[in-house]
Parts: structure tokens; sequence; C-alpha cells
């Protein structure tokens, strides 16, 4: 059989279920490698008091913050809730990224086919950073449209602490539900879907870039007498550092959205006192007013509560995924043609 018949609908399915299955798993051992960062970052986001001791100093604020800094909360939430504490939410995480992760990945792929006329994986390195940022952009989208209440759910249950408030998944999803209608499961998506755009765009248009750059490099300084249209092909590391550059530039960008929607998504939840204020429902009109509310009471600061741990997490987090899924990719295609 030619190559050509091989590229036909047949192919295109294969290769859709190779995204798939390739953005399942590796977005799963990203969330699951990650989520002691995650917790703590989710913790800072929906504190209304400031996040760190000097703060604390200079507001000279009566009330005390539960949480000051990373290595802080990290002592905190072992000692109050055990290592079971970091991994709080990842059962809706796992249920969340592994659609999420399927579904953008999927949708990206068949993007940039149609941008670049080939389903070759090595012909869309050479897609100019506009039409990556768009394939990533509109597949971010995509995927947050299909695994958002898991999002919802992985947010509260987080950021719930001790005593729990809903001790399972299940528990929170039918009050969610009850309380607020199918329409409460959805809480917050508009920032999110706001976040998204910018987030998923600059993290694979920039993963795009990155993987060009480190290939002209190992061109010139590795292989200088290699024609210039030599496939040069780049090593899991050299893959990990581009991950690590794209998840980093996105997260620093997009983090005072992803703190609007953790506060939305979080509204009304009763949680112990020694959490501190608690965010009360409708606090929020819209994602506007949100931002305009937190820059007003709590400063720029407030809007970028939990910025470490989630630059931490999201470098590695990015980083462990696009390698993942590079592995997983390569390992599932190779499967499939003996």
């Amino acid at each position: 059989m030619s190559p050509t018949a091989m590229s036909e609908d047949p192919g295109q399915i294969k290769r859709a279920l190779i995204d798939a299955s390739a953005g399942a798993i590796s977005g799963a051992i990203s969330r699951t490698v990650t989520s002691p960062l995650d917790v703590i970052k989710i913790r800072f986001q929906v504190q209304l008091e400031p996040t760190t001791s000097w703060a604390l100093v200079r507001g000279n604020l009566s009330v005390a913050s539960k949480y000051t800094g990373v290595l802080q909360a990290s002592r905190d939430i072992f000692r109050e809730e055990g290592l079971r504490g970091f991994w709080r939410g990842n059962v809706p995480a796992l249920l969340m990224v592994v659609p999420y992760t399927s579904i953008q990945f999927t949708v990206l792929h068949k993007l940039k086919s149609i941008a670049a006329g080939s389903s070759k994986t090595e012909d869309h390195i050479h897609l100019s950073p506009y039409l990556s940022f768009i394939s990533g952009a509109l597949a971010g989208c995509a995927a947050t449209l299909g695994s958002y209440p898991f999002d919802l759910l992985r947010t509260i249950l987080a950021s719930q602490g001790e005593p729990k408030i809903y001790p399972t998944m299940r528990s929170a999803f039918v009050d969610i539900a009850q309380m607020r209608g199918i329409k409460g499961l959805y809480t917050g998506l508009s920032p999110t879907l706001v976040e998204i755009v910018p987030y998923a765009g600059l993290q694979f248009g920039s993963y795009d870039m990155f993987k060009r750059w480190m290939m002209e490099w190992n061109r010139i300084v590795l292989s200088p007498n290699r024609s210039a249209n030599a496939d040069i092909n780049l090593s899991s590391f050299q893959l990990f550092l581009c991950g690590l550059g794209a998840g980093t530039s996105a997260k620093l960008v997009c983090h005072p959205l992803d703190v609007v929607k953790k506060r939305f998504q979080i509204e009304g939840l009763q949680r112990h006192p020694r959490y501190g204020a608690r965010v009360e429902k409708r606090a929020y009109r819209n994602m506007f007013d949100g931002l305009r509310q937190i820059l007003l009471s709590e400063g720029w600061n407030g809007l970028y509560k939990g910025i470490v741990p989630s630059t931490v997490k999201a470098a590695p987090a990015g980083a462990v995924t696009f390698v993942a899924y590079e592995f997983t990719s390569d390992w599932l295609e190779s499967l499939s043609s003996h």
C-alpha cells in the first residue's frame, strides 16, 4: 500500500487516537507529579489575607494569615492533613486532565495539520508562531469546555482544608448541583476561557518557537556540517527545557486571571475560620469586577498570590507534559506500525 493511501481516513483516525492517548497519559503524569505545588498554589489564591510575612509586618494587620510562605504552608498542610493533604482533589484533577489533555492535543494536531497541509508532526515545526498561538488557544478552549466541572471540583476539594466540608468528590458534586444547579458546575468559566486563550496560545506558541531555536542551535553548534534542511532531532533534555520555558512564560502572563477564577470557584465555601475570611457568595459581579476588587483590597500582590508555587509548578508541569507527550506519542506510533 502506498504512503498516500495510508494517510487517508484510517491514518487520520489512528493519529487522533495516538494524540488523545498520549495527551491523556502525559497530562495524568504531569498532574500527579506536581499536585503538592498545585494544592499550595490554590490555598494561596483563595486566601484573602496577605500570603507573605513581610506584607503582614508592613500592613500592621491584627488578623494573622494562615499561609505566609511556601515552606510554612508545606509544614502546616503536612502537620494538619498528612502527606495525603498534598494530593487533595487529585482524583477530580485526573478526571479533568485526562479529557483536557486528550482533547487539547487532538484538536491542536488537527488544527496544525489543516494549517500546515500535512498530518506529519515534523512538518508542524515550520508553522509561524501566530498559527501555533491560534491553534493552541482554540485547542485550550475546546479542552476547557469539555472538562471544566472537574476543574471546579478539584479547586473546592483542594482548598477546603480540615475539617472537610466535602469528604468525597461525589458529595461535592451532588451539593453543588442541588444548590446551584448544573450551571453551578460551570462557575468561573468566563475568566477561565479568557485566561486559557493567552495561556494555551503562549504555551504552545512559545514551545514551538523554543523547539525551532533549539533545532537551529543543534544545526549550528552540534552539527555544523549538516545541511539547513537536515532533520535535527532534539534530546529529551532539550524538549524538557523547551517545555520549561513555555510553561513558565505562559503562567507569568496569565496568573491574575487564574486567581480570579479560583475566587469564583470557591465563593460561599464554608471553610474553618482558621483559614481566614471566606469569599462570600456573589462577592464579584463578573471577571473585571473581581480583578478590580482584588486590586483595590489586596493590591497587586493579591493578583499574584500563589505565583511562586504556581511558577515552580508550571515549569516542570509544562516540561513533563510535553516530554511525556512526545515520548508516549512516538511509542504508540511505533506500536501501531508493527
